[in-house]
């Protein structure tokens, strides 16, 4: 047996709490009834109409980044990526690093044939990608202190601000109709790079960032991000520093619409029953929750890499099962949104055990002794465990697909998850399709005529 199973210890001992607040999470705050009324042409119920309810996609956001479109070494592994990326997420991270998307002063690289960057394709390439697909892109991130450009190092307060405010309207100018959620600000917590700039020392840098953002995307979901330690393993408690800097921005007028949670275990395998107490922990998971939802404000996890550490078929199924249970655990709680796991195949992206990410060898895949395996795929495409955990989950146990017949008023009821649904009527010979739109704060009543 495995040695890293003791990992999941917590999950079994508090299987009875975990499940039930899955169970009743999903019930209560995932799934609505709807009621289908079926008429003629008369206006007169249509008695004996046999009504199929089918789930074609959830409102609920399930994604990853999409950082390697068009980024692998063959095409035919990039036609896979981007099938299997189309037929399992309805969301997509795309990468607005502020180094990538503008390397060179006044010089962006937004359009399709911008030059190539590695785990960075051109924004408008990723646009066409997710319309194509009805895939909602989402963006990372407007001020990240990380991915600086060089250009503006050591640049002033001042300097950096008017910088900052001309790559605020950029985007807004290109992209604020075709992307609803806006990652304004992301890891500030883990302080400024060497010869970078003070910006990101300053008081009001949150505010500023926020304040900016509305002037700029004022329809927009504005999101603040942080990484997985500030997020997740604190206290619990007001006093909890992600909790309080979100507290004190909003009370300095900062409007923050959603917070994020990243969730990265990048711990080494040595290193990871003991690094993994709280992360691992549905307790505390359901406790960190509940305290941020006091907020009144959607949550989302918005970067998850859990670690296999190798190919073999025990640790491929231990990560499924961790994966498994997170994306229950999140997916029940009232007030998260979205789930996105980051980097979907191996190889081509990985954590040092210093936490900085670097790209892995694609020619002999010959990888480091810290290098997580933390993809759904494996790098020749192959799908893990993981991959069809959470497959199964939004396609299968999170799916309705319903067949009904219209009473003598012409009136159907059925419960199902929030989403699009194909709607097939059928009664003596005469079928029609339609559609509809289960919400959650819909009326969720729909009259079709056959």
């Amino acid at each position: 047996m495995n040695e890293r199973r003791k990992i999941l210890e917590l999950f079994e001992e508090n299987k009875t709490y975990m499940e039930d607040r899955i169970q009743n999470g999903i019930e209560q705050h995932r799934k609505g009834y709807a009621d289908i009324f079926i008429k003629d042409a008369n206006g007169e119920a249509v008695t004996d109409a046999v009504i199929t309810v089918r789930q074609k996609s959830h409102a609920f956001k399930f994604g990853a980044n999409l950082f390697m479109l068009d980024e692998l070494e063959t095409p035919e592994k990039n036609e896979q990526y981007k099938k299997i990326f189309a037929e399992t997420f309805n969301m997509a991270t795309l990468p607005f690093y502020w180094d990538a998307t503008e390397p060179e002063p006044g010089k962006t690289r937004y359009q399709k044939d911008a030059p190539k960057l590695y785990r960075r394709p051109a924004i408008d390439l990723c646009i066409e990608f997710c319309q194509e697909h009805g895939i909602e892109p989402r963006e990372h991130a407007l001020a990240y202190d990380h991915f600086f450009p060089e250009w503006l190092y050591g640049a002033s307060t001042p300097e950096v601000k008017h910088a900052l405010e001309k790559r605020y309207r950029e985007i807004s100018e290109r992209y604020a109709d075709k992307i609803h959620t806006i990652e304004v600000t992301n890891e500030m917590d883990w302080g400024i790079g060497k010869g970078r700039t003070s910006f990101y020392e300053e008081e009001d840098y949150v505010e500023f960032c926020f304040k900016l953002a509305q002037k700029y995307f004022p329809a927009n979901q504005l999101v603040i991000n942080e990484h997985t330690k500030l997020c997740w393993e604190d206290k619990s408690r007001p006093s909890d520093k992600y909790f309080s800097y979100i507290k004190a921005a909003m009370l300095s007028g900062a409007r923050i619409d959603a917070i994020g949670f990243q969730y990265h275990q990048f711990h080494k395998r040595e290193d990871e029953y003991e690094k993994t107490r709280v992360t691992y922990d549905p307790v505390q998971l359901y406790k960190h929750m509940d305290m941020y939802a006091k907020f009144g404000k959607p949550l989302q996890v918005t970067e998850v890499t859990i670690p296999a550490y190798s190919w073999e078929p025990e640790d491929e199924e231990i990560q499924a099962e961790i994966i498994k249970w997170l994306y229950s655990i999140w997916f029940s709680h009232e007030k998260m949104e979205q789930i996105i796991y980051w980097n979907l195949v191996d190889g081509y992206a990985h954590v040092k055990s210093n936490g900085a990410e670097v790209r892995a060898s694609q020619g002999n895949m010959t990888l480091g002794e810290n290098y997580y395996y933390g993809g759904l795929l494996r790098f020749d495409m192959s799908p893990k465990p993981a991959f069809h955990a959470i497959k199964n989950l939004i396609g299968k146990e999170w799916h309705t697909e319903e067949t009904l017949t219209a009473n003598a008023a012409g009136r159907v009821q059925f419960k199902g998850f929030y989403g699009q649904y194909e709607v097939v009527i059928e009664q003596g010979g005469r079928r029609v399709v339609k559609e509809l739109d289960l919400c959650k704060n819909g009326k969720n009543q729909f009259t079709f005529v056959l």
